[in-house]
């Protein structure tokens, strides 16, 4: 999600998101926590890793999800992929990705991130939340390869990020994009009061350097507060995605802009059809009653349908960059 001044509508989505999503495939399913230390806060989230048992019902009351309370990840070497939700979301915003992923020999990592997530929004409107983030990514990476009880399963040679809105920001920035701070982002002309667009130009947040671990990216309809030459630093295959329509402050033009600009390789696709929260998993019938404006698509885009494609694709990308093009 991008930037949102309705906290209370984001955090019914997620209280509904939160009661009604289900993990069907075979994914072995845990909490992690990365403690707090001299970079940031805790970070809470969620791994999945592909799993031998079959699936079944994990309790976490008042929530019953689908799939295999920590099981022992299954395999050597394995790539991991950390994802970063929009604002106002939390580590389950995309768990239909992470699924697949896992299902097809993934190790996936995804926290909530501090001060812009559905139950903590105290730094939602400010600047500083885009410097932030990309380090909660960093550190995201530093605990799954160095204190995650399953690091010697992993492959540090084979990672990557896939980012969604403000998450989508995130990923180009930790592979090196560098943002903009000089003038306010194109959401800011219908909301030029709030705390971010007045600090734009004013307060100049320093950002952690790109994370050299990071092989390729899946950047699915960014924020942009980027300018011509913001990527000239890219150098990892990114596939980038965008939704026909735009929404929630990501424009069309900024998106295909940030396309333009990127170096190659890339792959790009438009979601044909969809608005920006399209990308977000589907939705159950209670949670498109308890957040319409979220799970409501446009007449003839079918998000489930979608969603199997969109899987696909994202798992094809990374199978072939982090998988058959990866060091032995």
């Amino acid at each position: 999600m991008t930037f949102d001044l309705f906290p209370a509508r984001r955090a019914l989505f997620a209280l509904a998101f939160f009661l009604t999503c289900g993990i069907a495939r075979a994914a072995g399913f845990s909490f992690i926590e990365v403690p707090a230390d001299a970079e940031g806060p805790a970070l809470r989230g969620a791994v999945w890793v592909p799993c031998a048992k079959p699936a079944g019902p994990i309790v976490l009351a008042p929530l019953v999800i689908q799939g295999v309370r920590d099981c022992p990840a299954m395999g050597e070497r394995l790539p991991l992929v950390v994802i970063s939700h929009g604002t106002g979301g939390s580590f389950l915003g995309h768990h239909d990705t992470a699924e697949a992923l896992a299902d097809a020999g993934f190790v996936v990592a995804a926290i909530s991130h501090p001060g812009d997530n559905f139950a903590d929004l105290s730094r939602q409107t400010q600047l500083s939340t885009f410097a932030s983030r990309p380090a909660d990514m960093r550190r995201l990476v530093d605990y799954m390869l160095g204190r995650w009880p399953g690091r010697a399963q992993l492959a540090a040679d084979r990672i990557g990020i896939f980012g969604f809105s403000r998450g989508g920001y995130t990923g180009l920035v930790a592979v090196g994009a560098v943002p903009d701070f000089r003038r306010p982002p194109p959401f800011c002309r219908a909301q030029p009061g709030t705390p971010l667009c007045m600090q734009v130009g004013r307060d100049m947040p320093s950002l952690p350097a790109a994370d050299p671990r990071i092989k390729a990216a899946v950047i699915v309809d960014p924020l942009s507060l980027f300018e011509a030459g913001s990527f000239s630093n890219v150098r990892v295959p990114i596939q980038l995605w965008a939704s026909e329509f735009g929404g929630d402050g990501v424009l069309p033009q900024d998106v295909d802009a940030i396309r333009r600009r990127l170096p190659q390789p890339r792959e790009f696709h438009v979601a044909t059809g969809a608005e920006h929260f399209g990308f977000l998993a589907p939705c159950s019938p209670a949670m498109a009653t308890a957040a319409k404006d979220i799970c409501t698509d446009r007449p003839g885009f079918d998000r489930v349908a979608f969603h199997r494609g969109f899987d696909e694709e994202v798992v094809g990308f990374f199978e072939a960059r982090l998988k058959a093009g990866a060091a032995p």
